[in-house]
């Protein structure tokens, strides 16, 4: 299987939000998850309530059964958009987190520079 092929797959499970769909979301209570690297945050911002987890400890931070879970995680019904900087990665890790049990897990179509583009906070 190519890589590709593996993208297609992860992402014909979920229902991918664009930015305004994933900032209701994070409105309503959801969880927006950063999972883009260090220099990435630093050069471009961080999305005001977003939590960020690198994407190497992604799943034993989201996995609500696990004992290195972030405070965040109350259960397998929480609503999880992850975002990584262009909406690539981000779709993988969805696709991990459903895996685990986070059945409304699901990714930022665009990633942070389409949150940015659509003019939603970003803060330095």
């Amino acid at each position: 299987m190519r890589v590709e092929e593996l993208l297609a797959t992860a992402r014909a499970g979920l229902d991918r939000l664009g930015p305004v769909e994933a900032a209701a979301v994070q409105a309503d209570g959801g969880l927006l998850v950063d999972i883009r690297y260090a220099a990435l945050r630093e050069r471009d911002g961080l999305v005001p309530g977003a939590l960020v987890v690198e994407r190497n400890e992604l799943e034993w931070r989201l996995d609500p059964l696990s004992e290195h879970r972030a405070a965040e995680v109350t259960g397998h019904d929480l609503r999880v958009v992850v975002f990584c900087d262009e909406g690539y990665a981000s779709s993988l890790a969805a696709a991990s987190l459903r895996l685990l049990g986070l059945h409304h897990a699901t990714d930022l179509a665009g990633g942070f520079q389409a949150w940015r583009a659509a003019g939603l906070p970003v803060r330095h």
